[in-house]
Parts: C-alpha cells; sequence; structure tokens
C-alpha cells in the first residue's frame, strides 16, 4: 500500500485490487478483503495445478507409451538443450492433452460450488424453479458414459482432434462466476508437467502405482512415486555450490 501511495505503477493483481473504487470514488475493497482475495487466488491455483499434475504423472508413467509421446513432443518443440519456457505451451498440444485428461477424470472436488437459480427456467429439457440450488457435478460430467467413450480410460488423444488444445473452455471460463486464476493456474499445470516429463525419466516401483482414489478426497489414496532418471544434460540441473 505504501509503495502504491508512492506512485509505483500498476504491475500485478495486487495493484488492481488495491486501486479498485466504488461509485463514491471510496477504496472498494478493504485491507482485509484484499488478503482474503489473494488467499484464494493463490490457494485454487496452486492445489488444482498440482493435484492434476500428481494425477497425469501416475496415469502416464503407468502407461509407458503416453510418457514416450509426451517426451518425443518435447523433444522435437524444444530440445534437449534447455528447459521448457512459458513461450513454448502453444507448441506442446500433448502435454496440455494430457493435462485436459487429469482434469477430466480426476477433478479436484467432486462438485462446482452451489448456485441458485434467480428465475424459473428450463435446461435440457429440465424445469428449474426459481430459488432451486444449482450443484454441477464435475465427477459425474466427466465421467459421463453419454459423453465420453470409455470414460474411465486415461486417454489424452480423445482431446486431440479440433488442433490446439487448451485447458481454458471460454464459454465456461468468463463471466462473474469463470475463475480468476485460469490462466495462471493453466500455465502452472503446463510448466510443471511439462518440466517433470523433460527432466526426468520415469519409471514405476516393482508393483506399478496405484491410482485408486481416497475414501474422503479425489487426491490419491497412496502418494505418486517412482523413480527418477535426469534426461538432459547436467548443466541443466541447477546445483547447489556451497
Amino acid at each position: 500500500m505504501r509503495q502504491w501511495r508512492s506512485g509505483q505503477d500498476m504491475d500485478d493483481i495486487l495493484d488492481v485490487f488495491i486501486t479498485l473504487k466504488n461509485p463514491s470514488g471510496h477504496p472498494f475493497l478493504t485491507d482485509d478483503e484484499i488478503r482474503y482475495q489473494l488467499a484464494e487466488l493463490m490457494i485454487g491455483s496452486v492445489d488444482n495445478p498440482s493435484n492434476s499434475v500428481e494425477w497425469a504423472m501416475g496415469e502416464m508413467i503407468n502407461q509407458p507409451e503416453l510418457m514416450k509421446k509426451a517426451q518425443e513432443e518435447i523433444d522435437r518443440v524444444v530440445g534437449k538443450e534447455r528447459l521448457v519456457q512459458e513461450s513454448d505451451i502453444g507448441e506442446l498440444n500433448y502435454i496440455k492433452a494430457c493435462a485436459r485428461e487429469a482434469y477430466r477424470l480426476h477433478p479436484f472436488s467432486a462438485f462446482n460450488i452451489p448456485h441458485m437459480s434467480t428465475e424459473d427456467t428450463t435446461v435440457a429439457g429440465y424445469y428449474i424453479p426459481k430459488g432451486s440450488q444449482a450443484l454441477v457435478s464435475r465427477y459425474g460430467l466427466g465421467r459421463n458414459p453419454k459423453v465420453w467413450v470409455n470414460p474411465l480410460k486415461f486417454d489424452p488423444e480423445r482431446h486431440m482432434n479440433d488442433g490446439d488444445v487448451s485447458l481454458l473452455e471460454n464459454d465456461l471460463s468468463t463471466g462473474r462466476r469463470g475463475c480468476i486464476a485460469g490462466v495462471l493456474g493453466t500455465y502452472m499445470t503446463i510448466m510443471l508437467l511439462a518440466r517433470l516429463v523433460q527432466c526426468f525419466d520415469w519409471t514405476p516401483p516393482p508393483n506399478g502405482i496405484d491410482l485408486s482414489e481416497a475414501v474422503d478426497e479425489l487426491s490419491p489414496a497412496m502418494p505418486v512415486t517412482a523413480f527418477a532418471k535426469p534426461w538432459l544434460p547436467p548443466h541443466l540441473y541447477p546445483t547447489d555450490q556451497n
């Protein structure tokens, strides 16, 4: 707040929160409200990517042919003389498809945040009266056999039919109910997954990776554990010189 009042330019989301004004010209958010908004933003953009990448890595390590395709894409787009950068994401469609499939099959939570209908309406032939509580099942939508072929199979290829692959749905991720951390979460997910695939050759434990779900949540029942062998030249791995 002191830096902003001293004339610092607007650079990030914190600056935006600080400068929001209500119709009377007063700050729109209190200091506490700004802290809460930032906490929501960071927690949401960290938990979803970490959960999805853990599931994606477990599925890909258990299916070595998928991991090989992902590694071949990174070798083709990036090579072995530098690390994946954000500027590469647009060309890493197979990596994005793997992340998208993890979102579909293994959502972070079973339901979206509940909403209430403000007027009588009909959706897909179902009458929804005003005041109804609406809960959208992420789990059910992602595993609906009427929509997905072999819905319980982790198959990134199902997302590769439309050219460029995106983790954001333009008709679902915008507007008043859109996720404010959607772009940030997308970049975090792809960068984390791509670096793990690029930097190491992964081998499952003797009995494979247990991909069962936890009882009370949708995270893996057992942490994904595998053997990692460096895949790139030694100088690309940061080391502690002290």
